[in-house]
């Protein structure tokens, strides 16, 4: 050899080693036990060996090295003809592999032996034709023609409709076979190797190699399970077109900068410069991706998609709604790209009873409405119909019951209207644009489609429950806060009537009118707060540290008309509580309350406050009517359960939940005509938050 070329059939060799050794690996995992499959991995074993032992010549130059890779090399020719022999006898008799009983017939091994024996010659110096070298190019020559012409028959004997599983393989043997007669007739006329031919021959085979996966993934029959993923088949064949394009443009700049005289250099630049840019425009085109992408799944895959791979997708886009884009948004893009759609529609039943545009995406707002029930909706309810405007635009005629929208004809390239079908309920429908590249809208594609389809609408199913489960929610919380305002305006009004009975005995009285100013200046204020809570539709909830022994007196200060009058009795010590004063100060009211209309005028009611380490205890107790344990355990506490006959039974069910949520407890004891004592405890403000997480917490 050459040392020009030294280093070029280095890595030629090294290159072709290295892929055939991964390729040869990853078949032996993958191997079922099948004839053909066990053929093909010895074509690729021996053709790892033969080209490693080619690398190794052409690093140190041994001639024995050069011998062993053409035994290799017979070798390797000898298991491409035992598979293509096997393949033919498939072919014939239509056996599974599996079914073919022993190993390649008589005739077959005769042929491989004499090329077998024909290089061997070579090797130990035994020429046939003339010279060791002519022999071995002539034996090879004839091994390389044979190959061609038993490729031919084999892809004869292929059944039409099974020849796209095997053109790849054709493909690449039809090359090499091709490669090896150009490569031994040079030798073969003038008597000499040449170098560059030879060191080229390695990278041919690496190039070939693929076209062989793919055929073998096409063919599960020959019981290796071979996966080629999409998209590696697209980025790879996407880096192959680019890097071809470039070179183009590099050899075409390279000759107009030597032979274009004076106007070489700026011819150059400019073609470099032009080249980039289309590049880069075919680089981020939409429509070259798409056309490419279609080219692809028509020529190197059975099926049209990888459906694990675009489940995941669809889920994945469904899953990520928010990030920049909203839910509808983002089923009309999943949609769309399986499609290769530049983007459309979605339209939502709404509160009207019908169905209009929500979200869109690369597409002019659309203001027409379709009616719930029209035929439309029916037809695409009861048939699940994916409408193509192509097809209807070409005449086709669709089945009975089918009426095209009148609002269809103003959307400007319309495409497919895929409908949204969850539970047997129409949620909806997404109406796709023209796409970017011509896809042929088969029964794959509408399957893709109705499947997408279907994920979508269960989500939007969802959406649409959890909105209206939101809602109940809102007006359930309204709702409770429009009672417990209600009850408020209740004590408020029974405050104005005792101080009004009271007015005909005191009017003249200026304390009593003193007191009535009072009253009425703390009912105005009271009500104002509660129209304030009503109008925001929020409770205010913000808490901070309320003193109680002020408190505690303004609610004692507020009943002092009433009869019996509460007292506060012991020495309240100074404590704080964490929490809203206005609530607080209702509900330990309610419970005053509650004892005063259970007592007569002749009993009593107290109220005390003390200190128990870290919480703060109220009590409040009376002398009257009393309560059952069956009735504090069953009634006292649940909402809309009273004994009095203008009463709601949503006063203590309120203080209860608040005193739980400041982190508290209200213990009762009663006894049926001995009183009451309610007791509050409450962590007081220092330690009132670490109590108030431990209640959530539970």
């Amino acid at each position: 050899m050459e040392p020009v070329f030294s280093q070029v059939s280095a890595w030629s060799y090294a290159f072709a080693a290295t892929l055939h050794a991964l390729f040869g690996i990853y078949l032996g995992m993958a191997w079922r036990r099948g004839r053909r499959g066990a053929f093909l991995l010895a074509v690729v074993a021996a053709s790892a060996l033969w080209a490693g032992a080619n690398w190794a010549f052409s690093l140190s130059g041994w001639v024995w090295l050069f011998q062993l890779g053409n035994l290799l090399d017979v070798l390797r020719m000898a298991a491409w003809f035992g598979f293509l022999i096997a393949m033919l006898y498939q072919s014939a008799d239509g056996h599974r592999d599996d079914d073919l009983p022993g190993w390649p017939r008589p005739g077959a091994l005769a042929v491989v032996s004499c090329a077998a024996v024909g290089v061997a010659c070579f090797n130990i110096g035994l020429p046939l034709y003339g010279t060791p070298l002519r022999t071995w190019a002539a034996t090879s020559l004839m091994s390389a023609v044979f190959g061609l012409v038993l490729l031919e028959l084999f892809y004869r004997s292929v059944p039409e409709r099974s020849r796209w599983g095997v053109r790849p393989l054709t493909l690449a043997l039809v090359g090499l076979f091709a490669f090896d007669v150009y490569l031994f007739s040079e030798m073969l006329l003038f008597s000499r190797i040449h170098p560059v031919i030879w060191s080229v021959r390695g990278f041919a085979h690496t190039i070939a190699l693929p076209l062989v996966a793919v055929s073998a993934s096409r063919n599960p029959e020959w019981t290796i399970r071979v996966s080629v993923s999409r998209n590696v088949v697209f980025h790879s064949t996407a880096l192959a077109v680019s890097g071809l394009f470039l070179l183009l443009i590099a050899g075409a700049g390279y000759y107009m900068r030597y032979f274009g005289g004076e106007w070489g250099e700026a011819l150059q630049l400019a073609l470099l410069f032009g080249g980039a840019l289309v590049f880069v425009v075919m680089f981020f085109s939409g429509a070259f991706r798409a056309r490419l992408k279609v080219f692809l799944a028509k020529n190197f895959f059975a099926y049209r998609y990888d459906y694990r791979t675009e489940w995941l997708g669809v889920t994945q886009a469904l899953s990520v709604a928010g990030d920049g884009l909203s839910l509808g948004e983002s089923v009309v893009k999943a949609l769309a790209d399986l499609v290769e759609s530049s983007g459309g529609g979605v339209w939502l039943r709404d509160a009207n009873g019908g169905y209009s545009q929500q979200a869109r995406l690369n597409m002019p707002p659309c203001g027409m409405q379709e009616k719930e029930g029209s035929p439309f909706c029916s037809y695409l309810l009861d048939n699940e119909w994916i409408v193509n405007f192509e097809e209807l635009r070409g005449g086709y005629s669709p089945a009975r019951g089918f009426q095209v929208p009148g609002w269809a004809q103003d959307v400007d390239d319309m495409w497919l209207i895929v409908p949204l079908i969850s539970s047997g309920v129409l949620v909806g429908f997404v109406v796709l644009l023209t796409p970017r590249a011509p896809v042929d809208v088969n029964w794959e594609v509408l399957d893709l489609l109705k499947m997408a389809g279907r994920q979508a609408a269960s989500y939007f199913a969802r959406m649409q429950a959890t909105e209206a489960l939101l809602e109940v929610r809102k007006f359930d919380a309204f709702n409770r806060m429009s009672a417990f305002v209600v009850h408020d305006l209740k004590n408020l009004v029974a405050q104005l009537s005792l101080m009004l009975r009271n007015a005909e005995r005191h009017k003249d009285n200026p304390e009593f009118q003193a007191d009535m100013l009072d009253t009425v200046r703390h009912v105005e204020e009271r009500m104002r707060g509660l129209m304030t809570q009503l109008m925001e539709k929020t409770p205010i909830n913000q808490r901070k540290p309320v003193a109680l022994k002020p408190l505690l007196e303004r609610i004692i200060q507020s009943k002092r008309l009433a009869h019996p009058r509460p007292v506060f009795r012991g020495d309240a010590p100074e404590v704080a509580v964490l929490a809203h004063g206005e609530r607080l100060e209702r509900i330990l009211g309610h419970i005053v309350q509650n004892a005063l209309d259970a007592t007569s005028e002749h009993g009593s009611v107290s109220v005390a406050l003390s200190q128990e380490r870290n919480t703060a205890c109220i009590t409040v107790q009376d002398t009257g009517s009393g309560m059952s344990s069956a009735f504090i355990r069953e009634q006292l506490f649940k909402p809309f359960q009273t004994t009095k006959a203008s009463g709601m039974g949503i006063g203590a069910y309120e203080a209860q939940q608040y005193v739980h949520e400041l982190g508290g407890n209200i213990t009762v004891h009663s006894e049926v005509g001995a009183g009451s004592r309610f007791e509050i405890s409450l962590p007081i403000a220092a330690f009132a938050q670490n109590a108030v997480d431990t209640a959530q917490a539970d």
